[in-house]
């Protein structure tokens, strides 16, 4: 049967895939990087499909796999709201404010950047100027524009920016205490061993149920928001009171590290190079707008600079929340900015692509 043959074939790649991801991982932890798991599985991967050309084809994290990670960190993160949360939530409407604000002048800044300076086709630079929604900017560009890949490209690089600079810019800041506590704060997070059956049962039935209630209400990012919200009711009425399971964590930082890495080991650089560089420029202006606005609001407020970081820079929802998850920043705040941002940018994202004209026209990567 070629369903059984393509489960094979998973299986295979995600164990090449881990092999590479967990040693490289466990030898940045013993050096004591920041968030070991996270860039050592990015850089392992990434490296080890890039120089070992034969096994590109055996690397990545299937679909089916991901899945199951994205619905466990959803209840993780619901699990960081409480009843003191929702007097906080009150506070952070400045700041809420301010990324959204910024969020729109990227938006533009990109957009211009792209269609002006670099000749893209309008629809095209839509997409690879959003600072979000990459899941599904890549599926609506797939239908809407020719060049797909150059979307997945923007979006990719940009999220691996943020992963590689954010653990530096920790150790950076605050120094090597911080990376190592954050590095304790993993290794002391209670086992799967330590829950009990009744704890490790209601985990799996929020997860299933949020998403089962995700598709029935039709929510976007049905996998994230569904357990995400149901996780937030059960917490926040007391019904719940679940931890951050250790094993859980390294491994939603593998899947995510690896599938990174594995993706990146497969981009033809020759043939993308022009595109790299417009995407890496977009990326600096993307985030240094973000830092910038970050920093005003971290002076004027006294909001701790590297958690407002997290919760305004576009890396990605479930990547930035399981740094702030590894970091002990606040999971809560972080993970409000960023589906308060991400919302309105996936309801508009249809509506405003569809509008744009579309004339067909390549980007100009001549002499890049």
């Amino acid at each position: 049967m070629p369903s059984i043959y393509v489960f094979l074939d998973d299986l295979v790649k995600m164990g090449a895939t881990f092999a590479l991801a967990l040693s490289t991982g466990w030898l940045f932890f013993q050096a004591g990087m920041p968030a070991p798991f996270l860039m050592g599985s990015l850089f392992g991967v990434w490296f080890g499909g890039a120089l070992l050309r034969p096994i590109q084809p055996y690397l990545g994290v299937a679909r089916w796999f991901h899945i199951p990670v994205i619905l466990g960190l959803a209840v993780m993160i619901g699990a960081a709201f409480d009843q003191q949360m929702l007097l906080q939530i009150t506070i952070w409407w400045k700041s809420l404010c301010v990324m959204m604000v910024t969020t729109f002048i990227v938006c533009m800044t990109g957009y211009q950047l792209l269609t002006k300076w670099r000749g893209y086709d309008k629809r095209l630079a839509f997409f690879c100027s959003l600072p979000g929604g990459q899941a599904e900017a890549l599926i609506l560009a797939r239908q809407l524009v020719e060049k797909d890949y150059v979307v997945a490209l923007f979006h990719l690089v940009r999220v691996t920016v943020v992963f590689l600079s954010t653990p530096l810019l920790l150790a950076f800041i605050q120094g090597g205490d911080a990376v190592a506590t954050s590095n304790r704060t993993l290794a002391s997070m209670p086992s799967i061993f330590d829950l009990h059956l009744f704890d490790l049962g209601l985990f799996i039935f929020i997860a299933v149920l949020g998403l089962g209630l995700a598709f029935i209400l039709r929510l976007p990012l049905p996998y994230l928001l569904g357990p995400m919200c149901l996780s937030i009711l059960f917490h926040l009425m007391g019904w719940a009171d679940l931890p951050r399971i250790n094993e859980f964590v390294i491994l939603a930082q593998l899947a995510i590290g690896g599938a990174i890495g594995a993706r990146l080991a497969k981009v033809p650089f020759q043939e993308v190079f022009g595109y790299l560089k417009d995407a890496l420029i977009n990326t600096v202006i993307i985030l240094s707008l973000f830092i910038i606005a970050a920093l005003i609001m971290a002076m004027m407020e006294g909001f701790n600079f590297l958690e407002l970081w997290l919760a305004f820079v576009p890396g990605g929802l479930y990547e930035v929340t399981l740094l702030a998850l590894i970091f002990g920043f606040d999971v809560a705040f972080v993970a409000f900015h960023h589906t308060v941002r991400i919302i309105p940018l996936i309801f508009a994202m249809s509506f405003i692509a569809k509008r744009l004209p579309d004339n067909k026209e390549g980007p100009d990567t001549k002499g890049a």
